[in-house]
């Protein structure tokens, strides 16, 4: 493997289809400006590096990325890329990763407005996020230990799991297919509507009217709080470890639940039961 190390590049397309690098203690920065430096590189591994420039890894295949920071001028970073693994590195620009496939992200600290879009099959642990529409229409997540913040999260997911997370988004999970959230606290307005095979268990839900227009959704043990207006239209079964403000119109299924301030039940076709279940002292 080739070792490029202590250098600062700004030329364009600096490292344009490097095979079996490593890059150490590098700065991607400079008067030049130059655009895509490590471009259809392949067997590539950064550490210690910083990125200031547009494009860096695009069509990179076997990628790893180490205690770096691509910085918020760095636009559009990872694209089009297979086999990616970043560990412990700062994800600042915008759209900093797209139409990626096998990821796996560890310990980073994410500030990127429309991160992770089309991304098949991502892994990411014990990392911080901050995003607008943060994984759009991605398929194949698996999150453990992942706090986020921003809006419009996770809409259009399919076939994905979340565990021990903590999300403070606004719409998250919209039309998303086959997702289960466990052990996790989702706070924000309107979470989830015209979801599909979505399951939360043993989760904690803030926030006014969750949960709306879905088909097949389930909760297992969870607690809702401040969540007014729940269940409108959807298909629903449901445990719910204490008090609801409101339920309106679930089409079916039943809620079991040990209160709730009030029922609206003003549509013909809504036939969801409320059993009112007192939990165990």
């Amino acid at each position: 493997m080739t070792i490029v190390e202590n250098q600062m590049f700004d030329e364009e397309r600096a490292l344009y289809g490097a095979c079996d690098l490593m890059v150490k203690d590098c700065k991607f920065d400079g008067p030049a400006d130059g655009e895509s430096a490590l471009k259809e590189a392949k067997n590539v591994t950064v550490e210690n590096c910083l990125f200031n420039l547009r494009y860096p890894f695009w069509h990179n295949h076997q990628l790893k990325i180490e205690n770096s920071e691509m910085t918020e001028f760095c636009r559009a970073a990872i694209w089009y890329c297979e086999q990616v693994k970043i560990k412990d590195t700062k994800l600042y620009g915008i759209k900093a990763a797209r139409e990626c496939t096998d990821m796996f992200i560890q310990g980073c600290h994410i500030v990127s407005p429309e991160f992770g879009w089309s991304v098949n099959k991502i892994q990411m642990e014990n990392c911080t996020a901050e995003s607008e529409y943060f994984m759009l229409r991605s398929e194949h997540l698996k999150f453990l230990h992942v706090q986020m913040k921003g809006k419009y999260s996770f809409q259009y997911i399919k076939d994905s799991v979340f565990e021990n997370c903590v999300f403070d988004t606004k719409d998250a999970f919209w039309h998303a297919k086959n997702v289960m959230v466990r052990n996790s606290v989702v706070k924000g307005e309107y979470l989830a509507w015209y979801s599909e095979n979505l399951t939360f268990e043993n989760c904690k839900i803030i926030g006014t009217q969750p949960l709306c227009y879905c088909k097949n959704l389930k909760l297992i043990n969870c607690e809702m709080i401040d969540t007014d207006l729940s269940f409108e239209r959807s298909e629903v079964e449901a445990t719910l470890t204490a008090p609801i403000l409101s339920i309106k119109n679930p089409l079916s299924g039943r809620i079991h639940v040990p209160q709730v301030g009030e029922v609206i039940m003003d549509v013909p076709e809504a036939k969801g039961q409320i059993v009112i279940q007192k939990t165990p002292k």
